[in-house]
Formats: structure tokens, sequence, C-alpha cells
């Protein structure tokens, strides 16, 4: 007799399986074309490894457990002495042991030439689909490393610590990770004060000469980004001005850098992440730089940030995309499968180009910064297109996500399932680095300051020309209202957005698939566009782009 208690009284039933344990490179037909495009299929077996290794099972039980258990700082010990510390779950570490292990962070440092900085970034995409919290100290240690470069003695110090692919968790000064092998450090920056947000002008923190080549740095930072790194940037005014400072975490001694952690930041996403509000206390700083010149040493940073923000944006999009169409295959209601509905095909097929045109315009942009020392012309693309694709992706990766979490009905939007995470994720990269009033600005002080930006934009939609009529005269259209946009400072966002829209479907057009580009091109140019999803006009072919956007996992 069977005397197994029963405890269900119903069979669960037409539920999408997890998404998970599959190579997200390789199901990615976006990435797989990208990196040919641009130089970098060298890097394809690196790549599929990164793909396995942020598609595993593990890796996203790691990323749960890293937001579950978010961190704490630990101000003071249990005698009373400041430590100024932070704690984490090992989920944290083990996730950052492996973005580090693969070189998501300095691929493009340690093996410089074609493909290099498209490579990386390839790195990065992948990465923030798994779990964002550590791309964050990532992107800063990728965007400093050349910062840092332009000083031989800070270099000589740090260099080979935060180009390491081996990483240390420990908390202490850089002298306890150097052996025979040595082993990775973290770049932090703190920047924002409370008085100033993204105007870097009115900071206040003081830095005072020390007469030995030594600053000591006094003020409070209202957002300082992962406290627990290795060693800062930041900002400090001198008698000459607001100046640039390499601030190590730690003495040798083995004390904290004067640096007091008042308390993280609650925030409503990237929970695993820790981020501060801290006060300088006579931490001993390098300058980096000239003198009052280190605004321009700053946004040279950012610069490099916020292109980063723009592939990690794409990725994120990806991920929402992939887990919609992967969820609405194996889903059923009124008789079929939602993918073979034709309202779901036209929503899945619009999230799909939307996602492949962020990525085409994030690559190329990285593409840019592989050729720029070499091409003049490139490197003002970079310049120009870096806050056009930081500003445009990232405020449509929270439309994308939260139309994909959509796609799940009521089991998106629990704790239990990624989405949760990935949609409170969603907004923060239109914030980071500058929010989009400040990147559009960025965007037309480059048109400004830089005589040949323009120039050099047009070209790359020009080469599009005479691919599409509908293209042929949306082109034609902005070239008629430019110098009146230019002009006009309320006009910025509505600058941006369509030389945005122009660059992507240049990109579709010369690159993606006729149907990818077609869709976006009938969609997005060709008038009526609402900005929402599901508004594919008749004649796109929305259940072929719907198909091809589900996940192969073989």
């Amino acid at each position: 007799m069977d005397t197994a208690p029963r405890y269900s009284t119903y069979e669960v039933t037409n539920q999408a399986p997890p998404l998970a344990d599959y190579d997200a490179f390789a199901a990615d037909p976006v990435l797989q074309v990208a990196i040919s495009a641009f130089a970098a299929d060298w890097a394809r077996d690196r790549l599929h490894e990164s793909g396995r290794c942020v598609g595993s099972a593990r890796v996203q039980e790691l990323a749960r457990l890293a937001n579950r258990f978010t961190p704490e700082a630990h101000t003071h010990d249990r005698f009373g002495n400041r430590i100024d510390q932070i704690a984490f779950h090992p989920a944290w570490h083990e996730l950052m042991g492996l973005t580090i292990g693969q070189e998501t962070h300095a691929l493009c440092w340690n093996r410089p030439g074609p493909g290099a900085q498209v490579a990386r970034a390839a790195l990065q995409y992948l990465w923030y689909g798994a779990e964002s919290g550590v791309c964050c100290p990532i992107s800063m240690t990728y965007s400093a490393i050349p910062i840092l470069k332009q000083d031989a003695a800070r270099w000589a110090e740090w260099g080979a610590l935060i180009t390491s692919n081996a990483y240390d968790s420990r908390q202490g000064p850089a002298a306890t990770k150097t052996g025979p092998t040595k082993t990775g450090a973290t770049v932090g920056m703190a920047m924002t004060e409370t008085q100033g947000g993204s105007d870097l002008r009115q900071t206040q923190t003081v830095a005072r000469d020390n007469g030995d080549g030594t600053h000591s740095l006094f003020g409070q930072k209202w957002f300082f980004s992962v406290p627990h790194s290795d060693v800062f940037l930041t900002l400090a005014r001198t008698a000459e001005g607001v100046s640039c400072f390499v601030v190590a975490g730690w003495l040798p001694s083995g004390e904290r850098n004067g640096i007091a952690i008042l308390r993280l930041k609650e925030k409503c996403g990237n929970r695993s992440n820790a981020s501060s509000e801290i006060e300088f206390r006579g931490a001993i700083g390098h300058m980096l730089g000239e003198p009052g010149r280190g605004l321009r040493t700053g946004l040279a940073m950012n610069h490099n940030t916020r292109l980063d923000i723009a592939a990690a944006s794409a990725g994120l999009m990806r991920q929402a995309v992939a887990q919609a169409a992967h969820h609405c295959a194996h889903r059923h209601a009124f008789q079929r499968a939602l993918i073979d509905q034709p309202i779901m095909q036209n929503v899945l097929g619009d999230l799909a180009i939307e996602a492949e045109a962020a990525a085409w315009l994030a690559f190329r942009l990285f593409a840019a910064v592989d050729r720029q020392e070499t091409s003049e012309s490139e490197r003002l693309l970079a310049r120009i297109g870096a806050p056009i694709a930081k500003y445009w992706v990232a405020k449509r990766t929270p439309a994308v996500l939260v139309e994909a979490l959509e796609c799940h009905g009521g089991n998106g939007f629990i704790e239990e399932h990624a989405m949760a995470r990935h949609y409170r994720e969603a907004p923060l990269n239109s914030i980071w680095e500058g929010s989009g009033n400040v990147i559009c600005l960025d965007v037309l002080r480059s048109l400004e300051r830089e005589p040949g930006a323009l120039p050099a934009l047009q070209d790359e939609l020009r080469a599009a020309k005479g691919a599409d009529r509908r293209y042929d005269a949306s082109l034609a259209a902005l070239d008629s209202a430019l110098p009146e946009l230019v002009r006009q400072e309320g006009q910025a966002r509505r600058l941006v957005e369509r030389l945005a829209l122009l660059l992507q479907a240049s990109l579709l057009l010369r690159h993606a698939s006729h149907e990818v580009a077609d869709a976006f091109v009938a969609s997005r140019l060709d008038g009526g566009w609402s900005g929402h999803f599901g508004d594919l006009p008749t004649g796109v072919d929305a259940a072929a782009l719907a198909r091809r956007a589900v996940p192969a996992l073989g």
C-alpha cells in the first residue's frame, strides 16, 4: 500500500521552466554578429566561457543571494575602534571573483589591439544581464585605468593590482595584496556632494597641501560608490580650483585612510552593491593631473563610464527580452502558446528590435574607441556618440523592462523571479554618471567645442543613405531641423532622441537582417510611433522577430 503523504490537491502545469544552464553568448544572435563586424572575433572562446557562466543556475543563485543579503557597514569593531569596513554575503565575493577572473574590468587594457574595447564591452553586456551590482565596481575600474596611466608614480603603485584577473576580497592596505603574484584591486569614485549633485563645480571638499607631495582631504561625499574599494578617484578644492586626487582606501600601516563611512544608501535597486555617504577626515591623497583641472580629468573618466552604461543597459534589455520570449514560448493561454498569438508576437518582436538597436549602437561606439588613436573622425564620433547612446539606451531600458515583465503576468512581479531584480535595476543607468538633462547638455557641449564632431556624426548617418527611402527622408528632415534644434537648449532631448534613432537605423540597415532593419525603420522613423511596444505596423513579420528572440538552450 502506498502510504506516502499527499499534501497537494492539484498538479502544477503550464509553467515555463527556468531559463538557466545555457550559453548566453551563443543564444544572443546580435552579439554573435556584432563582434565579427567590429574585429572582436578573437575573443569568441572567452565570450562563450562567459556566456556559459552568466547563464548558469549557479550564477543566478549567487545573484539572488547577493541581493537578498545586502551589504552592511561595520563602522567600529567590538572594542570601539573605527574600522569603516563593509561586510558582504559570500555570494558577492564569488561573483566579483568570476567577473574579474574573466577580465571584464581590464581585457582591453591587458590586450590592446583591434576589437579590444568591443570584446571587453561584450563581457560587461553579458554580466549586466546576470547581476548588475558587481558591474558597478567593474565599470569604474575599467574607466579609471587610462586615467591612472597618466601618472607614472600612481600607475607604478596601482597598475598591476587593478589590471590583475585575481580577485582579493580582503579590505586592507595594498601591501597585503602583493606577493609572488599580485592579486586584484578595484577602483571607486567619489565625486557627488549634497549641494552640487551633477554640478561638480560646486565641490566643497578641501585639500590641504602637506608639503611632501601629498594633500589631506576634508569634506563629505553624498554618493561614494563602492566604499570598500582599494583606491578612489575624487575631487577636492585647492587654491587653484577643483582638482582630482587619488586616495588609497587604507594606509600602509593598516589603518583606514581618513575615510569615515556615515551610512550606506538603501537603494531602490543595485542592492548587492554598496553605495555610501562618507566623510574625509584628513584622507591622504595624491593629486592627479594639473591643479585646478580636476573637472577635465573627471569628465574624461565619465566618458568611458557613460559608454559602458550604454553597453550594460543593452545587456539588461537583452536579458529581459530573452526571459520574456522564453516564458511566452512555454506558457499557453486560450489553447495556444503565448508566442503564437499575434498580439504577443507584435510585443515581443518590438521588444527584440529595441534591444538589437541598443546593442548595435553601443558596440559601434566601442569600435570607435578602438580606432580613435589612429582616426580623428572615430575619436570625434566616440566623443559625441557616448552621451547620445548613454541617454537613449538608458532611457529606453525601463520601458523595455516594464513590458518584458508584463509578458510574464504576475509571475514576473514576484521576488523569486529574476525579472523583479532586473526591473528595479532598470532606472539606475539614466541617473548614474549624469541624469538625462546633464547628458543631453553634454551633446550640445560636444557640438560647440568639437567642430569636427557633427561632420563625423553626419558621415556615420550618411553611410546608410540610399538603403531605405524612409530613412533617407528622416535624415533629410533632421538636416533641415538641425540648426534650430542645436540653438534651442530646451530642445536638447528632442535632438538627442532623433540622433539616436537615426544612428540606430543606420547601423541596422548596414549590419542587421533586412527584417530587423525594416521593422525598426517602419515603426520608429516612418511616422506615428507611440514609443510603446506592440506598435509594429502591418507588413512586419512580427512572428519571425518574436521567435528569433527565444534563446536557444542547446
